[in-house]
């Protein structure tokens, strides 16, 4: 028996299939296309998700030569921001899905702050009043869509983020749901209740049955009543593509900490059962809830990581592909006493600075394209040590390792630093397909695939242990010229 796990990602989607193990047996993926109708707008046509995600389904079972019938579970895991509307007796979607990354409801979000409401927000929803959020994109596709204000308050429409939309293909339209983690991504949901906030509906003018009921994030949903399962599969797990990763790293008690190193960063810190205030501007929001228990996490999200080293390549030619990288930051000992500050998009958590832009400091005559390498590869680290020190502050826990995983996590020497930096072990697991693991974990529980989480706690494996091997005051040099390059690089305007 197998658990399939569901992952549904920005550009492309993913199907794999793990054993009792959690070791991952095969995998199938496919990219579907990025739209762009204007500028700052990002979109996805939802029946292009919708075809990927089934076609990698259907290949991962046919690659590993096993029926439908031997799978015990499906957990889903997906982009967690991107929106859409459907018509609930068609099933058919009223336009393409607002993606995660759009901008287009930057001006409601500073009416609503003008309007001195995003104490209110982030007080019940842990969220920053910011258009990354799906409840903006909501309010502007029943206002822009012709007919939708009018269907939605009849009835006639559904909402729902990418997980939601997957469940409703799956079910034929007979379960309109989305879990916990994703709900608290919305700007409408109470994260201590747990439930749809009336008095945010209000604000966004938002009609409350277009919304999905909530549930846990490991439960039997429903049952698959698609075409291409020759028998009915349960669906049992779903979480938000960063809280599927914590759980897949394990990082299950109080200041357990993971970073996935992808084209930015997302570092979350497991709080407990305390949904913890920032005051420094990061994100609270829900790890997971199961068995009717909740657990939270702090979030700080970095906006440009690995992409730095697309940069390296595509922009500057320096490398001609990203695993190059590696070997030419290793060609010099350090940096040089050079700093990137890759703030190409602005700066994220915890300086949010949208006008900050890309700085490279402390050229001289002598300077490489290995220590402009290595110096990528370090401001990557840096951005990332500054949202743990303030993550730790917040939430009053230390660090005492950083679990890691995503594409840049395989990159020995930027891992290395890392843990310099933090003076913390920098932990990369034997399994890398964490975001997907975390899915089929909270699958297999609900199932009894997995009898308990401490099995699950066993499985964890570490592929290697990257410790501290630089002395305090050589960090603190290190970081004070990081913090003077910062400083500089904010501020711009075009």
């Amino acid at each position: 028996m197998y658990i399939l796990a569901l992952d549904q990602g920005t550009t492309s989607s993913r199907a794999i299939l793990f054993d009792r193990e959690g070791n991952p047996r095969a995998v199938a993926q496919r990219e579907f296309p990025q739209h762009y109708p204007r500028s700052g707008w990002v979109e996805h046509n939802p029946q292009e998700i919708w075809e990927s995600q089934l076609a990698v389904a259907l290949e991962v079972l046919h690659k590993e030569n096993i029926s439908s019938h031997q799978v015990a579970a499906i957990g889903i895991t997906n982009q967690r921001e991107t929106a859409l509307l459907w018509d609930r007796s068609t099933g058919e979607p009223l336009g393409n899905a607002i993606v995660w990354q759009d901008r287009r409801t930057a001006p409601l979000c500073e009416q609503l702050k003008a309007e001195g409401l995003e104490p209110l927000f982030a007080a019940k929803t842990g969220l920053l009043l910011d258009p990354y959020f799906s409840g903006t994109k909501i309010r502007w596709l029943l206002d822009e869509l012709p007919g939708a204000r009018e269907q939605a308050e009849a009835g006639h429409l559904a909402f729902g983020t990418v997980d939601s939309w997957l469940v409703w293909q799956l079910t034929r339209g007979r379960c309109h749901i989305t879990d916990l983690t994703n709900a608290s991504r919305t700007l409408l949901c109470d994260i201590r209740t747990g439930d749809w906030d009336d008095e945010l509906l209000q604000f966004l003018d938002i009609p409350r049955p277009l919304l999905p009921e909530i549930r846990s994030s490991s439960e039997i949903y429903a049952e698959t009543a698609v075409d291409g399962f020759a028998t009915p599969i349960p669906i049992a797990g779903i979480a938000g593509d960063q809280q599927a990763a914590l759980f897949g790293q394990q990082c299950t008690s109080s200041g357990m900490t993971k970073n996935t190193y992808g084209t930015g960063c997302f570092i979350l810190m497991h709080t407990g059962d305390r949904a913890v205030p920032s005051s420094n501007r990061l994100l609270t929001t829900t790890a997971w809830r199961i068995d009717e228990h909740t657990e939270y996490a702090l979030e700080g999200s970095i906006f440009v990581a690995g992409a730095v080293v697309q940069w390296l390549r595509d922009g500057l030619g320096l490398i001609s592909s990203a695993a190059e990288i590696e070997a030419l930051a290793a060609s010099v000992p350090d940096s040089g006493g050079i700093y990137l500050v890759p703030a190409f998009t602005g700066l994220g958590a915890p300086h949010w600075d949208p006008q900050a832009r890309g700085l490279l400091a402390g050229i001289h005559r002598g300077t490489t394209a290995g220590h402009l390498a290595r110096a990528a590869l370090e401001g990557i680290a840096f951005q990332v040590a500054d949202v743990l020190e303030v993550m730790a502050g917040d939430a009053d826990l230390p660090l005492a390792e950083l679990r890691v995983d995503g594409g840049a996590a395989a990159n020995d020497l930027l891992m290395q630093f890392q843990a310099d930096l933090l003076g913390v072990p920098v932990v990369r697991p034997r399994v890398s397909e964490t975001t997907a693991l975390g899915a089929a974990y909270l699958a297999g529980l609900a199932v009894d695939f997995w009898e308990a989480r401490r099995v699950l706690a066993s499985q964890w494996q570490t592929d290697r242990r990257f410790e501290p091997s630089i002395k305090k005051e050589r960090v603190e040099e290190l970081r004070a010229g990081w913090r003077r390059a910062l400083e500089r690089s904010k501020g711009w305007e075009f």
